[in-house]
């Protein structure tokens, strides 16, 4: 796909940027949007705003400068998803999911899946040592944890945080020896994680089977109605590809 065109990618993920990547290479206009979550994050090529819309009405706003939205933020940004779709169908903006699949349990695995952060903390507690790679946000959830916990995060997590916790600062992605090496060396009885999907962060799952480690998993939020999705970049790029009339005529 080449030309002008002005595309908003809703960021953060591996995907957008390979997304944004393989867009400004073509030729095309595209304006990234990354939450700021994280302090140091790294940036795709094009344009980049850094920071909320304001809600829907503020995201309405700023859709006047683009011409369709791809929405390859992380599979539990379950709000800014939702704000997506209704400031799109609230402007005629069209807007594609690019949501990588979720994982599948495979021979030797021991997987318990959950609805949210308090149902894991549930599932958990009494553990002797839960490693939690849930993100830094919604730590809340383990604060009644009484066995020791590892935290692993790009930046400090939130307060709350149980009592007996070990933070770990770290970049993924791990390879399969690293997340091996880490469970043996905390003693890690449990792994509390939430249905990411994709390779970049499967490793702890490998790992986990080949140690006889426990995973609670937390399942994705439901993505809004009538949204198209793409599992890839690749089928990103083929969707815009097919649907340009709409978004560029």
């Amino acid at each position: 796909m080449t030309g002008p065109g002005r595309v908003l990618v809703l960021g953060g993920t591996g995907e957008a940027r390979r997304l944004a990547t393989a867009l400004v290479e073509s030729g095309v206009d595209v304006l990234s949007s990354l939450a700021g979550r994280v302090a140091d994050p790294v940036l795709p090529p094009g344009r980049v705003r850094v920071g909320g819309f304001g809600g829907v009405e503020g995201l309405a706003e700023a859709l006047a400068e683009v011409d369709v939205v791809v929405d390859a933020t992380h599979p539990f940004a379950a709000g800014m998803t939702g704000n997506a779709a209704a400031a799109c169908a609230a402007t005629g903006t069209p807007l594609l999911r690019l949501q990588r699949p979720g994982w599948t349990a495979g021979p030797g695995d021991d997987w318990s899946w959950v609805s949210d952060l308090d149902e894991a903390a549930a599932a958990v507690a009494g553990r002797r040592s839960v490693f939690l790679t849930t993100g830094r946000q919604g730590l809340a959830a383990f604060a009644g944890l009484t066995g020791a916990v590892l935290v692993r995060s790009v930046d400090p997590p939130e307060v709350p945080v149980p009592a007996r916790t070990t933070v770990v600062l770290a970049r993924g992605p791990f390879t399969v020896e690293e997340e091996t090496a880490i469970m043996r060396e905390h003693a890690v009885d449990v792994l509390v994680t939430k249905d990411s999907g994709g390779a970049m962060t499967a490793a702890k799952l490998t790992a986990a089977r080949a140690l006889g480690v426990p995973v609670v998993l937390v399942r994705r939020p439901p993505l809004p109605a009538g949204v198209p999705v793409a599992p890839t970049v690749e089928k990103a790029l083929d969707w815009l590809a097919e649907n340009r009339q709409t978004w560029n005529p």
